[in-house]
């Protein structure tokens, strides 16, 4: 294979002396919600994620019991007593896991793979060697658990201590980041807003490295927080084994839909390259906190939860319920695959067997240059505008529905996603109706409504219920 030539962000063609652009901060929202907003998720999210572990771990998955015990000691000594503090185990794993997962995505080989390019004309360039990292990570985790060399039980045991050392560490991570964009930025694509809290919050590197070839979006988003979910499935189904001697069929379904998930996020990863959290969101406290705290904590609930609360679900169920995540899986990435296909066809690869419709827009960079995007309109992207989210929120549905609905702790991340995506859908038809005024003046070739498949998830809950 090729040596890699260059691994940090080319300049496109343009004048050499012209000036970086102003750095852009545009929100999707009023000001006014959108600093709400931005001071909600600083002051919530840290303790909430402490409380969320204590729910599911201490409190037996019962919102009502952890309510009582901020209720009756106060909500200040109700955190100060759940709140677990750092340890030198904790930092030991999270040291190791974050030392190995770095040195597999700068040592592993992997095709060059250049990403869109950005607002001030840049092409970031990456290695795709994702795939290829997701496999020895898993391997090598479960060899060290099968020789007796680590057991993964231990990472279970000091789960919250871990989480701490997350919350307040990713928060010294982003320092690190805000800093590092003040005095060197890896590209022109960076810049102050004038505002101190908004360049923490929002970042101010779109394309932050160390160096030419790591690229930190890659590790915090892909190599730290869509491994160590990845990671913790395993470890629970583990942890689920040592103490009762079987995995019960509802973690299995659980397991097995996640990991099939994160196995198609990174086959599939140099098309999330070219997605909003990586082409459009700069490297601050919303993505980078999030993806080194909310989902190792968040997005790994359901299988948290089902440690201590196995549910026999029967062979028919469990399949049942594990052929439709598959399928909503499969669906979802057939939607990036064809939307990916057409993109690096420029519009020319057929989408089922027919010659795909396309609206053709322009728009300028932040320079001033005219480039044209090509937005497709058939296919599944022919049903609604965004309709990959929906098969992608019927996923987490299903390796949820599992634990069934004694609580209600298992299903906040389905909410939280459910949130997460309609607010990206309206900052990307913000950006999209941006640029098909320049060209069409409207944006409204696929407007049809996904309300059938909310149907479809309350009808399946409803026989869940009906069974139970």
């Amino acid at each position: 294979m090729a040596k890699q030539k260059q691994q940090q962000p080319k300049p496109a063609p343009a004048d050499a002396d012209a000036a970086p652009p102003p750095p852009e901060f545009k929100t999707a929202h009023s000001p006014w919600f959108t600093y709400a907003s931005m001071v909600t998720l600083f002051t919530l999210c840290p303790p909430f994620v402490i409380l969320l572990w204590y729910t599911v771990v201490h409190a037996d998955g019962s919102v009502a019991r952890t309510y009582e015990h901020l209720r009756d000691r106060g909500i200040l000594e109700g955190l100060k007593a759940i709140w677990p503090m750092p340890t030198v185990v904790a930092g030991k794993i999270i040291l190791g896991f974050a030392l190995f997962e770095a040195a597999l995505q700068l040592l592993l080989p992997g095709k060059r793979f250049e990403g869109p390019i950005s607002p001030a004309g840049n092409v970031p360039v990456y290695k795709a060697n994702g795939l290829l990292a997701y496999a020895v990570t898993l391997v090598t985790y479960l060899s060290l658990w099968w020789f007796g060399i680590f057991n993964p039980a231990i990472v279970y045991d000091h789960l919250g201590e871990i989480y701490s050392a997350l919350v307040f560490g990713s928060l010294v991570f982003c320092l690190c980041l805000y800093i590092k964009g003040h005095v060197a930025p890896s590209s022109s694509d960076s810049g102050s807003s004038g505002n101190a809290f908004i360049d923490f919050y929002w970042g101010m590197e779109l394309y932050p490295r160390i160096g030419k070839h790591f690229d930190i979006k890659v590790f915090t988003n892909c190599r730290f927080g869509m491994m160590s979910w990845a990671v913790l499935a395993v470890t629970y189904c583990i942890k689920q084994y040592e103490m009762n001697g079987r995995v019960a069929d509802s973690m299995l379904v659980n397991t097995a839909l996640m990991l099939i998930y994160i196995t198609k996020f990174f086959w599939w990863e140099s098309g999330y390259w070219c997605t909003m959290d990586i082409a459009h969101d700069r490297a601050g406290f919303y993505i980078c906190w999030g993806c080194l705290v909310w989902v190792p904590s968040t997005y790994t609930s359901p299988g948290m939860y089902l440690v201590n609360h196995p549910v026999n679900l029967g062979p028919q169920l469990a399949i049942s319920i594990l052929l439709a995540g598959i399928l909503c899986i499969y669906i979802n990435y057939d939607c990036d695959r064809q939307r990916q296909e057409f993109r690096r066809t420029n519009g020319k690869a057929s989408v089922w067997g027919k010659a795909p419709s396309k609206i053709v827009a322009s728009y300028q960079t932040t320079k001033g240059e005219t480039k044209t995007s090509l937005l497709l309109t058939s296919g599944w992207w022919g049903f609604s505008r965004h309709f990959h989210y929906v098969p992608e929120i019927l996923a987490a549905f299903f390796w949820t529905v599992p634990a069934l609905f004694n609580h209600f702790m298992p299903y906040f991340y389905v909410i939280h996603l459910t949130i997460l995506l309609l607010d990206r859908a309206k900052r990307d038809d913000d950006r999209c109706s941006t640029k098909c005024t320049a060209s069409t003046g409207r944006c409204t070739a696929t407007e049809y409504h996904t309300g059938l498949f909310l149907v479809f998830t309350e009808w399946c809950a409803l026989q869940l219920r009906r069974r139970k």
